[in-house]
C-alpha cells in the first residue's frame, strides 16, 4: 500500500515509494531468498456457493517486443496509467505486482507438478478480506524446477490482466537496457477448471427508459421480462444466441435480449470475426451507440452484482446492462488475431495480490 498506491501529491510520490522500498530492505523487513526459486501460488475460493482453487506460478521472464508473438496482449491501454507505472518502476526498480498469463497446458504436466508440491507444507497462507485463501511454496527442486520451465516456457503466454505493466516493462527495458530485461509473471492454465472468468456489467447514467430500450432493441431481439438484476444475469447466462444480455431499471423492472439470426450485421462490416464474436464488441458498436444512442461517456462499470444492485437501489445508474463472462477462447481469438477488445470485457477472479514476492531489476 504504502508503496505501490502511494499518494504523496506530484512527482514525490513515487520518490517517497522507492525511499521507503529501499529502507525496507536496508532495515531486514525485506530479503532476498538466499537462493533462486519459483513460487507456487494457490487461490481457493468460491463462485455463487461453488469452490473453486487456482494453481499459478510466480516467475520472472523475458521481456521482448510484441513482434515475436510470445506474450500476447489483448486489450488497449491508457497513457495515464501506462505513465503511473513507469514512474512507479523507475523510482523502486522492482517489480511488486506480477503480470497474469495464460499458457496452455494440454498434456497436464504443469498441474500434475502443480498438485505434488501442493501436497506439502506451504512456505506461507493466508485469508483474505475476501475469504481467498492463498497458500505459496517456494521450488527450489533442480528436476522440478526444470518441469516448470518445460512446462511454461515451450508456449505462448496470453496476458489476462497487467496490460499496462507489460508495456511499462517493454518500455523500460528500450530505455534501460540489459538491467530491465526480465520482469515477474504469474502463469496459470488456460485449461484448468479454477480460472474463472466474470463478467463486467455496464451502468449507464444516460439513455433510454427500460420501455423505450424494448422498442428500440424488438426488431433484432428476442425479449423476455425479468425481474431484478439477477434474473436478468442467470437467463442471460443461460442463452446459447450469438449475443445476449440483459436490461435492468432502478425500479427492477429488467428485460434480457437475445439476438435473433442476422443481428451481426448491425456490426461494421469490417470488423474481426474474433471481435464480431463478443458480446461486448457487440454492445458497445450495434448497440448503445447504434440502437440506444448512449454516448461512452455515460457508461461506468461494475464487476460484481452486488456493485449493481447497490447502484439500482441507490438511484445512480438509468439502466444496468447485465452481461455474460468472455470465455477464455474467445479471448485467446482476440490476441492470437493482434486485436484489442472493448474496455472491461474480462475479470479474472479473484484478483493476484501484490507483493506475494517482490522482483527486483538488479542484483
Amino acid at each position: 500500500m504504502r508503496v505501490v498506491l502511494n499518494r504523496t501529491a506530484g512527482d514525490g510520490a513515487y520518490d517517497e515509494a522507492g525511499a521507503t522500498f529501499r529502507g525496507w530492505v536496508a532495515a531486514g523487513l525485506l530479503a532476498p531468498d538466499d537462493e533462486p526459486a519459483l513460487y507456487l501460488v494457490e487461490q481457493a475460493f468460491e463462485v455463487e456457493g461453488r469452490p473453486h482453487e487456482r494453481y499459478g506460478l510466480l516467475a520472472r521472464f523475458r521481456v521482448e517486443d510484441d513482434a515475436r508473438g510470445r506474450v500476447l496482449p489483448h486489450e488497449h491501454t491508457r497513457q495515464a496509467a501506462k505513465e503511473d507505472r513507469y514512474k512507479l518502476l523507475k523510482a523502486t526498480r522492482a517489480n511488486f505486482s506480477p503480470i497474469f498469463l495464460m499458457f496452455s497446458d494440454r498434456q497436464g504436466s504443469f498441474q500434475k507438478q502443480a498438485e505434488a508440491t501442493a501436497r506439502t507444507p506451504p512456505d506461507f497462507q493466508y485469508t483474505d478480506d475476501g475469504g481467498v485463501v492463498h497458500r505459496v511454496w517456494r521450488i527450489r527442486d533442480g528436476a522440478a524446477v526444470s518441469a516448470l520451465q518445460s512446462a511454461i516456457g515451450s508456449e505462448k503466454a496470453y496476458i489476462a490482466d497487467g496490460h499496462h505493466r507489460w508495456a511499462t516493462a517493454q518500455r523500460y527495458h528500450r530505455e534501460v537496457g540489459p538491467e530491465a530485461a526480465w520482469t515477474l509473471g504469474y502463469f496459470t492454465p488456460m485449461e484448468a477448471p479454477g480460472l474463472v472468468v466474470l463478467p463486467y456489467h455496464r451502468l449507464l447514467d444516460r439513455g433510454p427508459s427500460i420501455e423505450e430500450a424494448g422498442r428500440a432493441l424488438r426488431a433484432h431481439f428476442d425479449l423476455s421480462d425479468v425481474k431484478g438484476a439477477a434474473a436478468a444475469a442467470k437467463k442471460a447466462a443461460q442463452s446459447k444466441a450469438a449475443y445476449a444480455f440483459g436490461l435492468v431499471d432502478p425500479s427492477g423492472a429488467g428485460l434480457v435480449a437475445q439476438a435473433r439470426a442476422g443481428a451481426g450485421a448491425l456490426l461494421p462490416a469490417d470488423a474481426p470475426p474474433s471481435l464480431r464474436a463478443l458480446d461486448t464488441f457487440f454492445l458497445h458498436q450495434a448497440v448503445l451507440s447504434r440502437l440506444l444512442n448512449v454516448p461512452e461517456d455515460a457508461v461506468r462499470y461494475a464487476h460484481s452484482m452486488r456493485e449493481v444492485e447497490e447502484e439500482l437501489k441507490a438511484g445512480k445508474c438509468k439502466l444496468a446492462v447485465i452481461m455474460r463472462p468472455t470465455p477464455v477462447a474467445q479471448i485467446v481469438d482476440v490476441a492470437d488475431a493482434r486485436a484489442s477488445m472493448p474496455a472491461k470485457s474480462t475479470f479474472f477472479h479473484p484478483k493476484l495480490p501484490s507483493d506475494l514476492v517482490v522482483h527486483p531489476l538488479h542484483g
